[in-house]
């Protein structure tokens, strides 16, 4: 974390001495060797069980683990931007040339003539990338609260940036930052309400706290519910998903792959620590809860989704869907159900990132085209493209042989193993009905007539190649070859502090 975080200086530093010619290759170097150095940092810590920071950060198997897939997924998404932004003028770019500039003003358009390249971006990424690291591994309340905070504010402002469709992008930043704000309060009140009941913020003392029957029942329940709300809104969970499909859909591409990718990683990481570390003798309080937001989530995401015709808002209904399996593998409240939901975080990361980072090859006169009429027959023009969109879109279907089926399968039987049938059963029917919109895409690139104006398929640069590589090849691998992940989860569930 202090290695990330100390590149995001270096990297604000370099905004405001380097020259303008010359940020962007530094930018890029110095970030990508920040996240590389960062990943082994937690390679050397392989096995550690500790505190740090007066116990306000814990490092332990889940930490690492998700520590590590963070880093992972964040070097592919600094890839991605990197493939979006270059230091010439390109009306490809998916960040506006200057982000305070009105729309459509001159001074916005001389900025584009100028070649103007909006490299802040990699300090922000920084900067909401070391707070991610942070979440999943708060040891008490407050820290959890700060790790919330720096890894959105980065993201509100990173949401505005698109090149193209500016108001829609700076209306998804608002929007986004409105409904956090709203959700950070509240989690914020939460924490009162539980230190209030246990005269402390760190979550073993609260754990220690519910234990000893310390206070007002009632108290903490609500704190509880509060605090899990803000948790909720991040991994967007229903009802706290509103947000998702207009911020998915405004934000320039490469952001919204790293939101998908990263941010559902970061929060799940802190909402296991919570239940987990925190609440475990109130499982059959928030157990229920939980029940009913993973079952809504589930059916609402998959309804929705089919009924999309932008195809980032049905990515993003999709991503709501899966929160809900994820809460599925969460509510088991054991061993195996922290093992499975590791496991799908993990593997779920790389095929949204991979899915995102082919809509943003699929370009019309206007930028991208989001529209699935607009993909049509896509196979045609583009088979590599239709064939690496339909593998990343049978993953999250849950077809078997890809890594997907795997993640669902584990998460299914870890909540059958806690006595959870229903939300298996609820879960295999959300699967069929999430099938229905995944295929329809698959046949629509493959078996239906291309419009008039076909858009452009824009053959990806080395960055782009590279993303979409490795994201495949972790889909595919871990679909046949599960066990070495699996195994790696089953030994972080153990390392529980």
């Amino acid at each position: 974390m202090l290695i990330v975080f100390g590149v995001a200086v270096a990297g604000v530093l370099v905004e405001a001495f380097v020259p303008r010619g010359g940020r962007f290759p530094t930018q890029l170097v110095l970030t990508i060797g920040g996240l590389v150095a960062a990943f082994g940092a937690v390679l050397a810590l392989s096995g550690t069980r500790d505190t740090a920071v007066a116990g306000s950060v814990v490092v332990d198997g889940p930490t690492l683990f998700l520590q590590g897939a963070i880093l992972l997924l964040s070097l592919l998404s600094v890839l991605l931007v990197a493939g979006r932004t270059s230091g010439r003028v390109s009306t490809a770019g998916a960040f506006t040339p200057q982000a305070a500039a009105i729309p459509g003003t001159v001074a916005e358009k001389e900025a584009t003539r100028a070649g103007v390249v909006q490299t802040e971006v990699f300090p922000l990424l920084m900067f909401a990338v070391g707070g991610m690291l942070l979440f999943p591994a708060s040891g008490d309340l407050l820290t959890m609260f700060v790790a919330l905070e720096v890894l959105s504010l980065p993201l509100y402002l990173l949401c505005g940036l698109a090149r193209r469709r500016r108001l829609l992008s700076q209306e998804a930043a608002l929007k986004y930052f409105l409904l956090g704000a709203f959700s950070s309060a509240l989690f914020l009140y939460g924490v009162a309400l539980l230190y209030g009941y246990a005269g402390t913020v760190s979550l073993t003392g609260i754990a220690d706290a519910i234990a000893a029957d310390a206070g007002d029942e009632t108290m903490v329940l609500i704190g509880i519910a509060l605090v899990t709300v803000g948790l909720l809104f991040k991994v967007g969970a229903v009802p706290f998903h509103s947000w998702v499909p207009d911020v998915y859909q405004g934000a320039p591409t490469p952001i919204t792959a790293f939101m998908a990718a990263t941010t559902k990683v970061a929060a799940f990481g802190a909402t296991l620590r919570l239940f987990y570390v925190a609440l475990p003798e109130l499982d059959w309080d928030w157990q229920p809860v939980l029940w009913a937001v993973a079952i809504a989530s589930m059916l609402l995401g998959a309804i929705l989704a089919v009924t999309q015709t932008d195809v980032k808002r049905m990515l993003a209904y999709s991503s709501v869907s899966h929160a809900g399996f994820i809460l599925t593998g969460l509510v088991a409240a054991d061993g195996p159900g922290l093992s499975s939901t590791l496991f799908y975080l993990a593997t779920y990361g790389f095929t949204a990132l991979g899915a995102f980072a082919v809509v943003g090859l699929v370009r019309g006169r206007d930028g991208e085209s989001n529209h699935l009429a607009r993909w049509a027959g896509l196979a045609r023009q583009s088979p590599l493209a239709a064939g690496v969109f339909s593998l990343f879109l049978l993953s999250m279907a849950g077809i078997p042989l890809t890594s997907g089926f795997v993640a669902k399968f584990a998460v299914f039987q870890a909540a059958a193993g806690a006595g959870a049938g229903l939300l298996v059963v609820v879960g295999v029917l959300a699967s069929a009905i999430a099938a229905v919109f995944y295929v329809r895409v698959i046949v629509l690139m493959y078996f239906s007539p291309p419009p008039d104006s076909p858009p452009d398929v824009v053959p990806p640069g080395p960055f782009t190649t590279t993303v979409l590589a490795t994201c495949a090849a972790v889909t595919v691998v871990f679909g046949i070859v599960p066990q070495p992940l699996l195994d790696l989860a089953n030994q972080a569930a153990v390392f529980l502090h």
